[in-house]
């Protein structure tokens, strides 16, 4: 058995659902993985059952898309493990949901955000996620009250750009892709340009790029792609300008019906995503770097 950085026994736990990217870590770690049973009875209440022995130090994997469903169970397994021996209990979140909703938008609305942050700061003691779209927060901690930390993806992202787009420019959507951006073109030893976005509706989305480089091949990259407006909306701005071919990479791959429709119809040559949410377009492997964050 592994130890943590504490010199903890540490054990990988996970849900069937993300069974298959826990045990990647765990192999990365070198330590032992139990998975997690869940049942649930006719009235729609869970029975959550951990391993017996869970270990000193429990790290539980579980990708948080489709939150409503997973976030309660979620929970309760913090609470079996530490009943199970675990003195420390931590969350890997590859994709860590109501993280968007970072104050009251609308009058009448709550700000969802802290709530998930407080409910998952009493139960665990750590919190590791990758790009959580924080816009008006600086930092995970000031969002969830542990131990909590991002870790970049944008290594792995811009391996995959040097192997599979060389001499490419790496184009971000808009301002808040900016930092992004520019460490994968950097780790990527590439070009970069960001848009300026403006937003008419949630199905509206005009998209500029100030300055347009001499590069033909671009390939833009974002946290997050949902209803696929935005990235469509730079693909065919791009491709106005005579940039061809473009790609597409995104860490979380939540895609709402039709909106890889709605990117290839923009004339996207590739869409890609990071093994965060699992898809179809998942290129990129992500669990090797909670491993290293771990360790």
């Amino acid at each position: 058995m592994g130890n943590d950085s504490s010199g903890g026994e540490l054990k990988v736990h996970a849900f069937a659902d993300g069974a298959a990217y826990a045990r990647q870590i765990a192999r990365r770690l070198e330590v032992g993985f139990a998975p997690i049973k869940l049942h649930r009875f006719p009235d729609g209440e869970s029975l959550v059952r951990v391993a017996p022995s869970a270990g000193r130090h429990a790290v539980l994997v579980r990708t948080l898309s489709d939150p409503n469903s997973k976030i309660f169970d979620t929970l309760l397994a913090a609470d079996a493990l530490r009943h199970a021996g675990a003195n420390r209990v931590s969350l890997i979140a590859p994709y860590l949901a109501y993280m968007r909703q970072d104050k009251v938008f609308h009058r009448g609305e709550p700000i969802s955000q802290r709530v998930i942050g407080r409910l998952l700061g009493e139960a665990f003691d750590s919190v590791l996620t990758m790009e959580p779209h924080l816009h008006r927060v600086k930092s995970l901690g000031e969002v969830i009250p542990c131990e909590a930390s991002t870790v970049a993806v944008a290594s792995a992202v811009a391996r995959w750009v040097k192997r599979e787009a060389r001499r490419c420019v790496v184009v971000g959507p808009d301002g808040e892709s900016r930092k992004f951006v520019e460490a994968i073109a950097r780790a990527a030893e590439a070009e970069w340009i960001v848009g300026e976005k403006t937003r008419y509706g949630d199905r509206r989305v005009k998209i500029d790029f100030p300055r347009i480089p001499g590069v033909k091949h671009a390939v833009i990259v974002d946290d997050i792609a949902s209803s696929g407006v935005t990235l469509a909306a730079a693909v065919r701005e791009l491709r106005s300008h005579r940039i061809e071919p473009v790609d597409a990479v995104v860490v979380h791959a939540l895609f709402a019906p039709g909106a890889m429709t709605l990117i290839r119809r923009a004339g996207a040559r590739r869409v890609v995503s990071c093994d965060t949410i699992a898809h179809p377009t998942n290129a990129i492997k992500t669990a090797s770097l909670f491993a290293e964050a771990l360790r």
